[in-house]
């Protein structure tokens, strides 16, 4: 019997640490956490739940900087930040211009269906540590 389009407990407590998170969490962090909370997952079974939970729309992977990738359980339409300094990844909400996407389609000749924007920078925290 296949286990796909169910929650087992094993996606579900997965699902809860990506969703309750502020931090953007990698597989690592997410095993980590789990350990924490009493679960021993192999890690098949997280990077499969991970997966699936991907394919399901129910939690975004996001690929920005370095080799881990990262999991937002926020769902609403949202941008990111990463510092430079310390990697920390962090939230944007400002709405990408219409006109600019139109203009990308033109530019390119592709159907946009999706936009998501990485800007780069120095966080608060790093630059005061600097001075």
């Amino acid at each position: 019997m296949t286990r796909k389009g169910i929650l087992t407990p094993q996606r579900k407590a997965i699902y809860e640490i990506v969703t309750k998170a502020d931090d953007h969490p990698t597989a690592a962090d997410i095993i980590e956490r789990l350990r924490v909370g009493g679960h021993n997952f192999a890690y098949a079974t997280v990077y499969n739940s991970l997966r699936y939970l991907t394919e399901a729309g129910m939690v975004r992977e996001l690929k920005l900087e370095g080799d881990a990738s990262r999991y937002d359980g926020h769902m609403d339409d949202h941008q990111h930040i990463i510092c430079r300094v310390c990697g920390k990844v962090d939230e944007v909400f400002a709405h990408v211009p219409e006109d600019w996407v139109r203009q990308v389609a033109a530019d390119t000749g592709y159907k946009i269906e999706e936009e998501h924007i990485v800007f780069k920078g120095v966080c608060l925290a790093c630059q005061q540590m600097k001075n």
